[in-house]
């Protein structure tokens, strides 16, 4: 059931999010990023743990133009904010417009993640 919640919850927010708004790209391993981050193999079991995941910011202040790679080695997905990343998969996002992203984070102690993207 938890499971299901939270793959409503990330339907929900990727459908809030415009497609002008955030630009997913094709080749994550073609671009450079300006923002990286790696979620380690065993990150779910440490969070099913309750032990404290400190993998990114709670809070992140990007550029237009900007770019955020998020690498999950995890056997699980993990959402982080606007953004679900299954198991073993890369995110790469470029951010094409300015605006607030808020949303749950799986790796992170506060549970939440906010991405702002600024002119």
């Amino acid at each position: 059931m938890r499971r299901l919640l939270l793959l409503v919850a990330v339907a929900l927010l990727a459908s809030a999010c415009g497609a002008d708004e955030l630009s997913l790209i094709d080749d994550p391993e073609a671009v450079e990023a300006t923002y990286e981050y790696v979620v380690p193999a065993g990150a779910g079991e440490a969070y099913d743990r309750g032990e404290p995941l400190e993998i990114l910011p709670a809070e992140l202040e990007a550029r237009v133009g900007e770019v955020i790679r998020i690498r999950n080695e995890d056997d699980r997905g993990h959402i982080v904010g606007p953004f679900y990343v299954g198991p073993g998969e890369t995110l790469v996002q470029r951010f094409a417009s300015a605006g607030v992203f808020v949303g749950q984070c799986t790796v992170h102690p506060s549970g939440q993640f906010e991405l702002s993207v600024v002119e």
